[in-house]
C-alpha cells in the first residue's frame, strides 16, 4: 500500500496529504482505466480509507528525502549584530583615522538599470574628504575603494562608520576591517544625522562638482576618477570649511557656535598627534599646488563628464580654455552664471510649450472675445462667459469660466506692460494704429 501510495503521490505532482486524500478515488480510476496501476482489491480498499496523518506518515521518509532543507544564508541582521551602533554624539573629538562612509549614487533620478556610485569618506577630526568611484554597489568594490583610501589619506584608517547599506553590512567588509585593525560601527537605521559628517559633504562636494547627471559604464568611471583626483587637490587643500564647537538650547531655539573657518590639512597640521613624515608631505604637497589651476582643470574635466551626460550636445566653456585664457576671464566669469559644466543643463528652465487639453476658446477668443474687450475694458471675465454662454448655446460648460478669467488676466497684465512703453504699436508702412492683441 506505501508503495501504491508513493506513485499515486508522484502522480499528484506531491501534493499535500489533504489534497492527495480527496483526489485518490479519481486518481486510482485514471491510472487504473490507463492501464498504469494494477492494484488487488485489498489494497484498493484501504488505500480509499486512508487518513490524512496515515498519508504523511507513510510519506514523511520519502518526503525528507526528496525534499531535503537548503542551506539557509547568513543573514544581515546577524552580521549587523557584530558590529557596533554608532551616533551622532559619540564621537567626542577623535584623532584623525577615524572616517565616515557613504554613497552617493549617480542616477540621474531613476534607479532602474545600471550606474555608478560614489563611495565618499569623511575624516571626523579633520574633515578630510576622499571620493573613490565605483562601477557597481558591490561588497568586494567597496574593498577596493577602502585600499585606495589606504594609499591616499595622510594618515592611517583606525575606524569607519557607515549607515545599514547592504554593501556595508556584510561579511566582507567585517572580515577586511577584523584583518587591517580597523574598527567598524554602523549607525541607527532611518537616522541620517548619525552621518552627518559625510551627508554634508555629499552635497557640499560631490552634487556641487559633479552634479545629479546619470553615469554608467568604464568611461565615465574614468572621467569621475580623474575628476575626483582633482576635486580632492582642491578642496582639501584650499576650501575652508566651518566646525561646530558648542550648542546649547535656549528655549524653542538653538544656539550654535562654529570655530574659526579652516581646511582640512591646516586642521591636520594643528594637530600634535600628527606624525612628522605627514606634517612634511602636506607642507611640500600644499607648497606645490596651484589653485587656479587645479580650478580650470575642475572645469576642463567638468566639461568632459558633461558630455558624457548629454553626448547630443557637446559644452563648450571656460573649462575648454588654455590657463591664460581661463585666469583672464575669471574678473567677468560671474556674468555668465553657474561656471561648472555638469550643472549647466539643470539650471536652464523647462519653458512648457504644450497644452493637456484642447483649448475651449481658440475659435472665439481672436474675432469674438478680444472684440469685446477692445469696445468695452472694464466689462469683467464673468459678463463676457455669460455672452459667449447665450452666443454659443452648449457648446461652454460653467466649469470653465476659471479658465476664461486666467486668459482674460494675463491678457490684461501684457495690456498694461505695454501701456508704460508706447501702449500701442504703429504699423509704420500703412501709418496707422494697430489695436493691442489683434496683431497677427
Amino acid at each position: 500500500m506505501r508503495e501504491a501510495l508513493i506513485v499515486a503521490w508522484e502522480a499528484a505532482d506531491r501534493i499535500c496529504s489533504k489534497r492527495l486524500k480527496a483526489i485518490i478515488p479519481e486518481l486510482m480510476d485514471a491510472m487504473e482505466r490507463h492501464n498504469h496501476l494494477d492494484l488487488n482489491p485489498e489494497v484498493r480498499q484501504r488505500l480509499l480509507k486512508i487518513s490524512t496523518a496515515t498519508i504523511d506518515r507513510l510519506l514523511f521518509d520519502v518526503r525528507k528525502k526528496a525534499h531535503p532543507h537548503k542551506k539557509k544564508r547568513k543573514s544581515s541582521k546577524r552580521v549587523s549584530s557584530h558590529i557596533a551602533v554608532h551616533t551622532f554624539a559619540d564621537w567626542n573629538e577623535p584623532p584623525p583615522g577615524y572616517c565616515e562612509i557613504d554613497f552617493v549614487v549617480h542616477s540621474g533620478g531613476s534607479t532602474a538599470g545600471k550606474f555608478i556610485h560614489t563611495l565618499v569618506a569623511t575624516d571626523v577630526c579633520s574633515g578630510w574628504i576622499e571620493c573613490i568611484p565605483l562601477l557597481s554597489r558591490d561588497q568586494t568594490l567597496v574593498v577596493e575603494g577602502l585600499e585606495v583610501l589606504h594609499r591616499q589619506l595622510p594618515f592611517p584608517l583606525l575606524g569607519i562608520d557607515s549607515d545599514n547599506d547592504s554593501a556595508f553590512i556584510n561579511e566582507t567588509l567585517l572580515d577586511y576591517c577584523k584583518t587591517h585593525n580597523i574598527e567598524f560601527t554602523r549607525s541607527r537605521p532611518f537616522r541620517k544625522n548619525d552621518q552627518a559628517w559625510v551627508e554634508q559633504k555629499n552635497g557640499a562636494v560631490v552634487r556641487r562638482f559633479v552634479g545629479y547627471d546619470r553615469f554608467s559604464g568604464v568611461v565615465a568611471g574614468q572621467a569621475l576618477a580623474q575628476l575626483y583626483q582633482v576635486v580632492r587637490l582642491y578642496v582639501n587643500y584650499f576650501q575652508p570649511s566651518f566646525k561646530l564647537l558648542e550648542k546649547h538650547r535656549q528655549g524653542a531655539k538653538i544656539k550654535r557656535l562654529y570655530r574659526m573657518p579652516a581646511t582640512p590639512c591646516n586642521r591636520l597640521m594643528d594637530i600634535p598627534t600628527i606624525e612628522g613624515s605627514a606634517r612634511k608631505h602636506l607642507q611640500l604637497e600644499c607648497a606645490q599646488l596651484d589653485p587656479v589651476k587645479l580650478l580650470h582643470q575642475i572645469r576642463d574635466k567638468q566639461a568632459a563628464l558633461a558630455a558624457l551626460a548629454s553626448p547630443e550636445k557637446y559644452i563648450t566653456g571656460p573649462g575648454r580654455t588654455s590657463l591664460d585664457q581661463f585666469l583672464a576671464q575669471l574678473p567677468q566669469l560671474w556674468r555668465s552664471g553657474d561656471a561648472r559644466p555638469t550643472h549647466w543643463r539643470n539650471n536652464t528652465p523647462k519653458i512648457r510649450t504644450w497644452r493637456t487639453r484642447k483649448d475651449p476658446f481658440q475659435d472665439v477668443w481672436v474675432d469674438v472675445v478680444l472684440r469685446w474687450l477692445q469696445n468695452e475694458p472694464d466689462i469683467t471675465a464673468k459678463e463676457l462667459f455669460e455672452r459667449l454662454q447665450v452666443k454659443n448655446p452648449g457648446k461652454f460648460a460653467d466649469g470653465q469660466l476659471r479658465t476664461l478669467q486666467r486668459r482674460i488676466r494675463e491678457w490684461r497684465q501684457i495690456m498694461a506692460k505695454r501701456l508704460v512703453y508706447s501702449c500701442l504699436e504703429k504699423d509704420v508702412e500703412r501709418n496707422e494704429i494697430v489695436p493691442v492683441g489683434l496683431n497677427p
